[in-house]
């Protein structure tokens, strides 16, 4: 598809023609949240989530109050506005806005940007390689779903030279954590866990829905090394729904195993019935 308007500010405007300031602090140092909310036959799925976080990221960074309300007519008009296809990624990044070139924050108030662009079903399963870094639970962007995506950004090009397609990060005490954009469930003995938002975890929107959905599924510390012996290891995601992996590292494993076939099935009915699930 090609996208023809985008929100900014209050409005739509033509995509092609420039908008922003080169001086906005989301631009200049990072300073902004944003979600990625997946459209089917162009109605957001799961929108109240993603925007009831996109508003607990500005207030876990300090930003000005999300109108939510705002923000979902401007993903309403930008939908509409474009020609979308059956399945698309609308991203709305929310920064701090124009200031100074530095760290301070300026006082024009908070930039909004919507935009919608086509995507791709993933495959029913992948290969994670674990990265070298760790997460800092302890750090003033845990659990924030910052636009400052470097760490993010550098992780994933390793990942990928080492033929994969996430790279997953323990926290700095060794516990598995997340991957750059994707949360980590591991299967052990017909179990479904997966790590404690205390790791500093983004709290997925796709993690909580199989948390509520599937029946035993639940949260626990696990170390990194969970990931060479459990049964099955699966990633969620808003575009990956759920995701099986056949690799992690050098280690092989069928995938995906009975039990995340069976997760994958519970998702995609629930999913189905409920287009925004609360």
């Amino acid at each position: 598809m090609s996208t023809d308007k985008v929100w900014v500010g209050t409005g739509l405007v033509d995509a092609g023609v420039p908008h922003l300031s080169v001086f906005d602090h989301g631009f200049t140092v990072g300073d902004g949240v944003f979600e990625a909310v997946k459209a089917i036959g162009g109605r957001p799925f799961a929108l109240t989530r993603h925007l009831q976080r996109l508003a607990r990221s500005a207030a876990g960074l300090g930003l000005p109050t999300v109108d939510v309300d705002a923000v979902r007519h401007a993903v309403t008009e930008t939908l509409l506005a474009n020609d979308v296809p059956p399945l698309a990624r609308i991203r709305i990044t929310y920064t701090a806005g124009v200031a100074p070139l530095g760290s301070e924050r300026g006082d024009h108030g908070p930039t909004l940007v919507v935009a919608v662009g086509a995507t791709r079903p993933h495959a029913d399963s992948t290969a994670i390689a674990t990265v070298p870094w760790p997460r800092n639970e302890r750090g003033a962007l845990a659990g924030i779903k910052s636009t400052s995506y470097a760490e993010n950004a550098k992780a994933l090009e390793r990942a990928l030279r080492a033929g994969a397609s996430e790279a997953v990060f323990a926290d700095t005490t060794g516990r598995l954590c997340e991957g750059t954009g994707s949360n980590v469930f591991v299967v052990r003995d017909g179990r479904v866990l997966t790590p404690t938002l205390d790791t500093g975890c983004l709290a997925g929107v796709t993690r909580a829905l199989v948390l509520q959905w599937v029946p035993g599924a639940e949260e626990t510390d696990l170390p990194l090394e969970v990931l060479q012996d459990s049964d099955e290891i699966f990633l969620t995601s808003t575009l990956r729904d759920v995701q099986g992996v056949h690799r992690v590292d050098d280690r092989e494993l069928p995938a995906p195993g009975p039990v995340t076939k069976d997760v994958m099935a519970v998702f995609a009915e629930r999913s189905a019935a409920e287009h925004d699930p609360l």
